[in-house]
């Protein structure tokens, strides 16, 4: 069981949905909604973020694109540089694997790949993880 007493309300509560939604990202990938499964990385990764921003002591936290939310977490840890540096391996699954009309090979559904989910999900999981140490977290 993990030990959420080291953060702020508003923190926990944004890391506990990451992590949920990590967990629906795998379950997803491994019942082949791949499209599902990498729209749902990339929320965790994002939420995820945005818990240790608020962690810092942010009062609002604006966007979606996880590029920009590693930007803001910069100010706080400049190892948020490395992060940003893959994120939009993830942010283009924000849109792209939700919409139709983003993707000429057909529905998100139909276009995406178990190599996406899996891709998606090892990106996801280490930037979780690596919050998860930054915030203290101990399982």
């Amino acid at each position: 069981m993990t030990d959420y007493s080291s953060l702020n309300r508003v923190s926990r509560n944004w890391i506990v949905q990451a992590q949920s939604d990590l967990a629906a990202a795998t379950a997803n990938a491994e019942a082949g909604r791949h499209a599902l499964a990498c729209f749902l990385a990339h929320q965790a990764a994002e939420k995820a973020v945005v818990a240790f921003i608020y962690n810092h002591g942010a009062e609002h936290v604006w966007g979606h694109a996880l590029a920009d939310l590693c930007e803001d977490a910069k100010a706080f840890d400049p190892s948020f540089e490395f992060v940003k540096s893959v994120a939009g391996l993830l942010d283009r699954h924000d849109i792209g694997a939700r919409y139709p009309q983003t993707l000429t090979g057909g529905a998100p559904c139909e276009a995406y790949e178990a190599l996406d989910a899996d891709r998606a999900l090892e990106i996801a999981s280490e930037i979780l993880r690596g919050i998860d140490e930054k915030l203290g977290l101990k399982q």
